[in-house]
């Protein structure tokens, strides 16, 4: 498609050749020597074009009425049914003839029985009547003005369009009739007036419960939400269209005044014998002040009348003013929102436009938009709040600027056209000075990477745009962007293609220059090797001169503790290779001494830092083999016996082996006179490996080898022996072939089996 070209060509290529060239293609492709053929492929671009592509084509189509190439067949074709949505679209605005000389043509066809066949022709009726010339009005005022009203205040408080279309030709609608009629403000209180009737007269009926704080009741009714919505749409819709209203009405008075200060002076001229008294009265009415005192009431009026819109006068609230907090307390009612997104989208567009209007309600409805704006689970909705905040920071810059880091967080919805809108709100704000861009832009540079190539497309206009302003603020934002993308979420890669392309639109050697300085001092106090690695590669990417390459050997101080790293290293080198390709004989052999002064460093850095790790290994070892001997020497040394409630249990070291018996289990005990506890063991398995054998060996513990003190278990769950006196065991191959003689011994005798 050629329409986003033509979008550039509007902007930047207008009357040059680039353009004509582009003119000469669209009508090469699309302009036909038989005007039917004509008609049918400019109404077929019409009909299938979004927004922005209308835009271009109502730029394109203007420049060939200008020339001519649109034939009066043309125009005639062009009035079947799709005409209001091709052709007018198009040229409405540059030749006031072709609206002049079809303004019953706008009534019939946008109006009449094909706006019932395609909804849309009469949104495009309305559009096609704001841009009537003042004697147009006039002219159908004169001959059509009753049809024209009666047919949009139909179209606003009628129920003849779809759902899905009513909003787009309402919001033309009220528009149209601000602009044509000679008394808006009158016929749009009739409008708000039926719409409120309307919702409230279907009501399904009604309950009243009172107030538990207070002895008044309330009322409260079941209404229909799509008529809700509509009701909600309509107020903002006026209140918005009032405001520009009154603005319209405040330049046409200083237009006037203007015309006749000069129409003044230009009199006064004529006169060479007054002119010298003119003078005299200009200057005394600039010393009293006068001329500024009218400037002064012109803009209180203005201010006072923009007031009254939703805040109404002192003593009680107008028509809008009313609805102002019933739309506030509904949008705080989130279970009621979610269960209606329409409701939701309606109310929350109503609520944005009553704030751009109203300072008061705006600072005090912030904190509940961007509530709404960041968890609202509808993309819509979340989509209108973003591009009002943009229209909210305009009027009220001081109310927004708390709130500057919530709207950069916009750049990171999961939904594409919230982020698309919010690229383009933010967009418009930096470029025109309306916000500040230190602190967030790290934001907007991440949408370079983004997953939509729209979105990615935009950011890189944007910052394309930036480095035009000023002394290109590119330059002072990079050493930020790269501090925060480096704590990013991001990849390897899409970190790189985003440095690459901002470093990419600095072009002054000074900034360059300055830039190798700031980077090689951002390595100071940084221990990350991932930021020393991005530190590097931006320095990789810098266009070095002679300066530069002298300002990085001067700073050799400050990065050379990165140099163990061969990621670091090999960005150097490169670095390197690209100074000797410029350098003179007397440089390029400083650059080469700097090549093998970082070569040497980083090899001895790098067997310093192998060493140091050597080191820590070795000394992990020997601190965990002292623990282990410390271990050990403390289970050789105690043997101990544990009791706990109910079981008592008795730890014998055995060669390094713990071997615990169970005393409740495997023992009788008996206590004698001297209160000694004897316990006969039984035979105990013993998986233990001796340094003379292997083989598991059947130990066996004699009545006299373990004895252990008399413990009372009443009042303790659990408590610990003193140490018994334990004889030393020691497992050989032949006392092990004798203890199990000895043990089979006892087992054989019954009275010794008695004991156990």
């Amino acid at each position: 498609m050629l329409f986003p070209y033509v979008l550039d060509a509007n902007r930047y290529f207008l009357k040059t050749n680039q353009f004509m060239r582009l003119l000469n293609a669209f009508i090469t492709i699309y302009i036909r020597k038989n005007p039917v053929e004509t008609a049918k492929n400019l109404l077929n671009l019409a009909i299938d074009s979004n927004i922005g592509d209308l835009a271009a084509l109502e730029f394109i189509l203007g420049a060939l009425v200008s020339k001519g190439d649109i034939t009066a067949s043309m125009r005639n074709y062009s009035r079947a049914k799709s005409w209001c949505r091709g052709y007018l679209y198009a040229a409405k605005k540059s030749s006031p003839t072709v609206l002049s000389s079809h303004l019953q043509d706008i009534v019939d066809i946008g109006f009449g029985r094909w706006a019932k066949v395609e909804p849309l022709l009469a949104r495009t009726a309305c559009l096609a009547l704001q841009r009537l010339s003042e004697e147009d009005k006039k002219k159908l005022l004169s001959t059509n003005g009753n049809r024209v009203f009666g047919i949009l205040e139909g179209l606003v408080s009628g129920f003849s369009l779809p759902e899905n279309i009513w909003y787009a030709a309402a919001d033309r609608a009220i528009a149209a009739l601000y602009t044509i009629h000679p008394t808006p403000e009158t016929i749009a209180a009739d409008l708000v007036k039926k719409s409120l009737k309307s919702v409230f007269d279907s009501s399904e009926g009604s309950e009243v419960l009172p107030d538990m704080d207070s002895d008044r009741y309330h009322v409260f009714t079941s209404v229909q939400v799509a008529k809700l919505s509509r009701y909600l749409f309509i107020v903002s819709h006026v209140a918005m269209n009032q405001l520009v209203y009154i603005e319209s009405c405040v330049r046409k008075i200083q237009k006037a005044k203007a015309k006749k200060e000069k129409m003044v002076a230009e009199d006064r001229k004529l006169d060479e014998n007054t002119a010298s008294d003119a003078q005299k009265d200009d200057s005394i009415n600039s010393e009293l002040g006068l001329a500024a005192s009218e400037d002064a009431m012109l803009d209180s009026l203005a201010e006072r009348a923009e007031k009254e819109i939703v805040s109404g006068g002192v003593t009680e609230k107008n028509l809008i003013g009313n609805c102002a907090p019933f739309l506030s307390k509904l949008c705080r009612n989130f279970g009621l929102m979610q269960k209606y997104p329409e409701l939701q989208a309606s109310g929350m567009l109503a609520l944005c436009r009553l704030m751009i209007i109203d300072a008061e309600f705006c600072e005090s409805n912030l904190q509940l938009l961007f509530t709404v704006v960041e968890n609202a689970p509808s993309e819509t909705v979340r989509s209108n709040c973003t591009i009002a905040l943009g229209d909210l920071a305009v009027r009220f810059p001081n109310l927004l600027e708390p709130w500057t880091e919530n709207m950069y967080a916009r750049l990171r919805d999961q939904s594409l056209s919230v982020r698309k809108n919010a690229v383009l709100v933010l967009s418009h704000l930096i470029l025109n000075d309306m916000m500040k861009v230190k602190g967030y832009i790290n934001e907007m540079a991440m949408r370079l990477e983004d997953e939509d190539e729209r979105i990615s497309n935009l950011a890189r206009l944007f910052f394309h745009e930036l480095s035009k302003k000023g002394n290109n603020p590119i330059y002072n934002l990079l050493p930020d962007i790269l501090g925060k993308l480096s704590c990013q979420n991001l990849t390897g890669e899409s970190f790189c293609n985003i440095m690459q392309f901002l470093i990419g639109s600095i072009k002054k050697d000074k900034q360059m220059e300055a830039l190798v300085e700031k980077l090689c001092n951002r390595f100071t106090g940084v221990s990350d090797i991932r930021q020393w690695e991005y530190i590097s590669y931006c320095l990789s990417q810098l266009a070095f001169t002679e300066k530069s390459m002298r300002k990085l050997m001067e700073s050799f101080k400050a990065y050379e503790h990165v140099l163990s790293e061969d990621t670091v290293m090999e960005k150097f080198r490169n670095i390197i290779n690209k100074g000797k390709k410029f350098a003179k004989p007397e440089l390029k052999s400083t650059i080469e001494e700097f090549e093998e002064k970082i070569i040497k460093f980083h090899n001895e850095k790098k067997e310093l830092v192998l060493t140091e790790k050597n080191a820590q290994a070795h000394q992990q070892k020997v601190h965990n083999l002292g623990t282990f001997m410390v271990t050990k020497k403390e289970a050789e040394e105690s043997g101990e016996s544990e009791i706990t409630e109910g079981r008592s249990f008795m730890i014998v070291k055995v060669n390094f082996l713990i071997v615990t018996i169970d005393m409740t289990k495997r023992a009788d005990k008996s206590v004698d006179n001297t209160g000694i506890l004897h316990s006969k063991a039984k035979t105990i398995k013993s998986s233990t490996h001796s340094d003379a054998s292997g083989e598991v060996t059947e130990l066996e513990l004699d009545e006299d080898e373990v004895q252990s003190p008399l413990v009372h278990r009443r009042g303790a769950s659990k408590s610990r022996m003193k140490k018994s006196t334990t004889r030393s065991l020691k497992v050989e191959p032949d006392t092990s072939i004798r203890r199990n003689t000895r043990s089979k011994r006892r087992s054989s005798d019954p009275e010794r089996m008695n004991g156990w």
